[in-house]
């Protein structure tokens, strides 16, 4: 998972890649939890395939998702790559992988390839941005990147001010501008 934050998220002088930022963290997070177990939504069959804005349709939650597209993602990985895994790859072999995923022209066994990058690829994203007390924006990477001050109690003096760097680091939900590891 940290190769495929690295390669969603690629570091640049500026900040931090998806590895780095925690964003792999906050997905292990999220799949111990209720959302990775489905816990509070219907888990009934029948499960048909519906239109998009029907939502997730499966008996089987998004931790149980994950483990099925990462592992199908490395079994095609060694197959294509002489043995590889995902993480084996160089950064030039992950675009691609992911590019020919994206596409459709890649069959995961028992995952639909293209649905599950981008459940990951927004996953890597809500990593990246979220508070860091739920493990990813390690040092509030993500927030500096783009000059959210975080979760202050009042910044209403700077929020017609466009263009103008707020001249305070970010804060988390915590109150404390520090990333700290649990």
């Amino acid at each position: 998972m940290e190769a495929l934050a690295d390669t969603i998220i690629p570091s640049d002088p500026q900040a931090p890649g998806g590895k780095d930022a925690g964003c792999a963290v906050f997905i292990d997070r999220q799949l111990a939890g209720p959302y990775g177990r489905q816990e509070g939504l219907y888990q009934r069959p029948p499960f048909l395939s519906g239109a998009k804005n029907q939502g997730y349709q499966s008996d089987i939650g998004p931790a149980e998702t994950y483990r099925a597209g990462l592992a199908a993602i490395n079994s095609v990985c060694r197959e294509r790559y002489g043995g590889r895994a995902f993480a084996d790859l160089s950064t030039d072999e992950r675009i691609l992988f992911l590019k020919v995923l994206e596409a459709g022209e890649v069959k995961l066994q028992g995952v639909d390839g293209k649905s599950f990058l981008e459940q990951m690829v927004k996953d890597v994203q809500m990593g990246f941005f979220a508070d860091p007390i739920y493990g990813g924006n390690r040092d509030m990477a993500g927030w500096k990147m783009i000059g959210y001050p975080g979760a202050r109690y009042n910044y209403l003096d700077w929020v017609n001010r466009h263009n103008e760097r707020f001249p305070l680091p970010p804060v988390g939900i915590t109150g404390n501008a520090e990333w700290t590891r649990w």
